[in-house]
């Protein structure tokens, strides 16, 4: 749907993606959430740390997007991939992901470790943007931008003023909303049946489940297109004119530049915050990560960590479409400062932080956020309104590092301070013998 609104002269590799290769492009990312499920199984399996995965898959990526945007054409799509891996990881994938990463450690014996279930979401977000790079370079390799514009414009020209009924809405909603519950729970049920040969229990249970999961999901994106979708566009297109002047608003800017500045990104802070703080399965992480640590990270510690990570996140993301700042350049920041993190802190708190990049972008701050950047990118004429996302992603990792760190820090500090009467009381003793 995003692909609407690119203009293919300003960015035909980035158009190319979203509308000529829109199937190919779900496809490519969907095989790579696949190949990160088999990686974290392995993982399970063998009990491989994080630590080296991680390594092992930022390598390639970032090596890809250094290389992308040496290329002025290619580096138009790199926001759409790296937001390809905060988007993957939605309502659908991590609950998925997840309960096969608990099911597989505990089969295989190690369901009694803290790490049970974590790390595998954080892969899905990774491998996604690697797969969307890959594709970005075989397109650009076989296709050049004159042929994609000539194309877009055939296109355009024999198009059918009426489109199909699953292809307006409601009933794309409620088509896409089926199609996402529907593939899944066929083929798991085919796997226990047909492979496993197992008997479901509660059966009147889980189809009763699976109704209510079809009809939810079909409800909220009626709810997503109606609601959030459109409060975020509106919102992202009527922010800038703050700030600067906008077609059709005789009273733009309504501030000082600097005033109305402040306030544009002011607005995509507490947005980033107070979006991340709803999310459902953020308040579920921090259970988990209380109880992964010994209660040493407090869930109220990581909720205000992940939200102010993605706070600051938006808020640069913000500052990169009004100064069309090189994302590139944030990106490789970012995440160097997220490995250099992930070197000195444990293995509990790095599954902790590089999951939370995945689950914080669920489905109340994706379509707020991404529907702000277009409209934001609208407005400001930028070439396109990716990438917040991504940046969104990082700071979370970032944030929650830190707080790891400083948690771990205290707790030594409160630990050797305990310890410091009960060496003087000894010593005094000694003395006194």
């Amino acid at each position: 749907m995003a692909g609407q609104n690119v203009a293919v002269e300003r960015a035909p590799y980035l158009y190319a993606l979203l509308n000529d290769w829109a199937g190919t492009l779900v496809l490519v990312v969907g095989a790579s959430v696949g190949v990160a499920a088999v990686v974290g199984t392995l993982r399970f399996l063998y009990g491989w740390s994080l630590k080296p995965l991680i390594y092992l898959t930022l390598a390639p990526v970032l090596s890809l997007t250094v290389y992308s945007a040496l290329r002025p054409e290619l580096a138009k799509a790199l926001g759409l991939a790296w937001d390809t891996g905060a988007v993957t990881t939605g309502p659908v994938t991590v609950p998925l992901v997840l309960s096969l990463g608990i099911g597989i450690a505990a089969a295989a014996g190690k369901g009694d470790s803290g790490l049970s279930g974590f790390g595998t979401v954080t892969l899905a977000s990774l491998f996604p943007v690697g797969g969307v790079l890959l594709l970005l370079l075989y397109v650009a390799s076989i296709l050049s931008p004159e042929q994609i514009i000539a194309a877009a414009h055939a296109a355009q020209a024999a198009a059918s003023s009426t489109p199909a009924w699953y292809e307006r809405s409601p009933s794309l909603e409620i088509v896409s909303g089926i199609r996402a519950i529907l593939p899944l729970v066929v083929f798991l049920f085919l796997v226990l049946s047909a492979l496993l040969r197992e008997k479901l229990p509660h059966r009147s249970e889980i189809f009763l489940g699976i109704a209510f999961t079809i009809i939810g999901m079909c409800i909220f994106n009626i709810g997503l297109t109606y609601g959030l979708s459109k409060l975020g566009g509106s919102a992202g297109g009527l922010v800038p004119v703050a700030f600067m002047e906008v077609a059709g608003f005789a009273d733009s800017p309504l501030y000082v530049y600097a005033v109305g500045l402040s306030l544009a990104l002011l607005f995509a802070w507490v947005l980033g915050f107070g979006a991340t703080v709803a999310e459902p399965a953020l308040n579920a992480l921090g259970i988990t990560a209380e109880q992964l640590t010994n209660g040493v990270f407090k869930k109220r510690t990581l909720i205000l960590a992940v939200s102010t990570g993605v706070a600051f996140g938006i808020a640069l993301g913000l500052l990169k479409l009004i100064f069309d700042l090189p994302l590139v350049y944030m990106i490789l920041a970012g995440y160097l400062l997220a490995l250099a993190l992930t070197v000195v802190s444990s293995e509990e708190f790095v599954n902790v932080a590089w999951d939370s990049a995945g689950v914080t972008t669920g489905p109340i701050t994706v379509p707020l956020v991404l529907a702000m950047g277009l409209g934001f990118g609208n407005a400001t004429h930028a070439v396109e309104g990716f990438g917040i996302l991504s940046m969104a992603s990082i700071g979370p990792i970032i944030t929650v590092l830190l707080s790891g760190l400083w948690s771990r820090y205290r707790t030594g500090a409160q630990a050797r301070a305990a310890r410091r009467p009960i060496t003087a009381n000894i010593k005094t003793s000694e003395v006194f013998l």
